[in-house]
């Protein structure tokens, strides 16, 4: 009898969650799509921007972050049904994107000795202060996933998705020309470690994350 009891209970346990590691720090893209190095000091920001810039034409509009966002969001809609249900996004933060974690950390490219870390990579950004996704992208928007609900029903939809993407490309386009370019938007990342050394800690990020209202 005590046999059959705890083979019911272990046939009862969920099946655990894998978290799958990587080896470099990745750039995480404005609607949440990680770009991981192949070796180091490779340009992830780069290989980003030219998967967007779909004309090929050197910078991106609204509408190209706007179809980058419909792209990235088919692979995330397991189910096709249009909207990212709450197990899609748990999804997202596990297996797609698991960098984003709070408890996420930072790993020297490979050939570099532990011995030469102090608080970051020595090839990558300084992410004191930032938190998930923002240690890694352009915007300070921490879950650039879940971000995008804006009516806080616990679902993404497609359309929510593309709202937050026009959004975000205001946000980036700071001189407010409609267009992004790629040494525009390098500019906004967080900065390198190899320029922050004497910064103080707690210094204040000053990117913007905070959505505003526009006219899709």
């Amino acid at each position: 009898m005590l046999a059959l009891i705890l083979l019911a209970a272990a046939a009862a346990e969920p099946e655990p969650i894998t978290v799958t590691g990587n080896a470099w720090a990745p750039f995480i893209s404005p609607m949440g799509e990680p770009f991981r190095s192949r070796a180091a000091g490779d340009d992830t920001l780069g290989r980003w921007f030219s998967q967007a810039d779909r004309d090929g034409n050197g910078a991106i509009i609204k509408a190209e972050l706007q179809g980058d966002a419909t792209r990235f969001f088919a692979t995330l809609d397991l189910d096709g049904d249009g909207q990212l249900l709450p197990v899609e996004v748990v999804t997202y933060e596990f297996q797609t994107a698991p960098e984003i974690q709070v408890n996420s950390r930072w790993r020297d490219p490979r050939g570099e000795g532990r011995s030469t870390r102090k608080t970051g990579p020595r090839n990558g950004y300084d992410h004191r202060g930032l938190q998930g996704a923002a240690r890694y992208a352009l915007l300070n928007i921490p879950q650039p996933v879940a971000a995008a609900d804006s009516n806080f029903d616990r679902l993404v939809t497609l359309e929510e998705f593309r709202a937050a993407a026009a959004n975000r490309f205001v946000l980036l386009d700071k001189n407010g020309d409609g267009s992004l370019e790629l040494a525009e938007l390098r500019a906004q990342l967080p900065p390198l470690r190899k320029d922050q050394r004497r910064a103080k800690p707690d210094a204040p990020d000053n990117r913007l994350g905070t959505t505003v209202k526009i006219s899709d």
